[in-house]
């Protein structure tokens, strides 16, 4: 979801909101062949096309993500990618997109390949109805292939096992969440167990560790600063995570930061994007080591179903220091 805004400018945040061209919703195409993405490339920075990163984050690439074949490749709110390239993502309006990443040969996105988009189910198996129900934030992918996604609105995590078939509920924090701000930050924790995921909360920054064998424990928090929300994480190995957090104001755009944190909450490196940068609601994150021992990070943008914004996939390499 798009985080509004306090203070002052709450009132023109929300008059740009309502004056942005809608997209109006379409059912989503059933999975399966035949939902053709088209990929434009993007600069790091229109306005200094030299620019290649930002402090120890160099760029590897972006794009610009459309189809003609449907109108629901929009309002995607999270992102893993695994090590053969496949992608998995989820929209707020309660769909599931999959595809494969394609590289060039110097291993920069050029597109996406193989995809398909299809209805997240509720417990009776049919497509879930409704804003309330569909606000699908964050995805998560077992080590099996089940997927963990976590809803805002009526906030719940549910897993759609991978062999098909209704989903079901597994543990959640026992925090109450606002109505707009949930459980958007969510990936498996696999130093925590086979079956431990981490779940953060977008207005907060609170942090859990849970299993879907049972229970969720309270983790740090992270700082998210004045009009800022949570809502990414990638976990790392040596127990680092990093974060995503954005903002959104009328006059000045998007700010994304990507915050690298240590096991204990410390901050080891960040990245901050805003304007002339190409910068848009980035909401999902995904990390992959490389083989030179660098982590390279995918994020992913959130249109809102708004023809004022983009859904967008940026790519950066980042090398720990020794």
């Amino acid at each position: 979801m798009r985080r509004g805004l306090a203070g002052a400018f709450a009132a023109l945040s929300l008059a740009a909101c309502a004056e942005a061209p809608a997209i109006l919703p379409q059912a989503p195409v059933p999975a399966g062949p035949g939902v053709v993405v088209k990929a434009e490339p993007v600069p790091l920075n229109a306005a200094d096309p030299t620019q290649d990163r930002v402090g120890a984050f160099a760029y590897a690439g972006g794009l610009n993500l459309t189809s003609d074949q449907t109108s629901r490749l929009h309002g995607l709110s999270d992102l893993k990618i695994g090590t053969d390239g496949r992608l998995v993502s989820e929209g707020d309006e309660g769909d599931l997109l999959r595809a494969r990443l394609v590289l060039d040969a110097g291993g920069r996105p050029i597109g996406l390949a193989d995809a398909t988009l299809s209805p997240l189910t509720g417990l009776d198996g049919q497509p879930l109805q409704g804003k309330a129900e569909s606000d699908a934030e964050g995805v998560a992918v077992a080590p099996n292939g089940d997927l963990l996604v976590s809803f805002e609105r009526h906030h719940r995590i549910w897993l759609y096992p991978a062999a098909g078939g209704p989903p079901r509920a597994v543990p959640m924090p026992g925090e109450a969440f606002p109505d707009n701000d949930g459980m958007e930050a969510l990936a498996m924790l696999p130093a925590a167990g086979p079956d431990a995921y981490v779940v953060g909360a977008e207005d907060t920054g609170h942090t859990w560790v849970c299993r879907i064998s049972g229970g969720c424990r309270a983790g740090y928090t992270v700082e998210v600063p004045q009009g800022f929300g949570l809502v990414a994480a990638a976990p790392l190995d040596g127990g680092r995570i990093a974060w995503l957090l954005r903002d959104w104001n009328p006059l000045t755009g998007n700010h994304v930061i990507l915050r690298i944190l240590d096991a204990q909450g410390g901050e080891i490196d960040r990245m901050t994007l805003a304007r002339p940068q190409t910068v848009d609601n980035f909401e999902g994150l995904a990390a992959l080591l490389r083989p030179n021992g660098s982590i390279r990070f995918y994020m992913i943008s959130d249109d809102n179903f708004t023809t004022t914004e983009r859904t967008l996939l940026l790519a950066f390499d980042w090398t720990p220091k020794p």
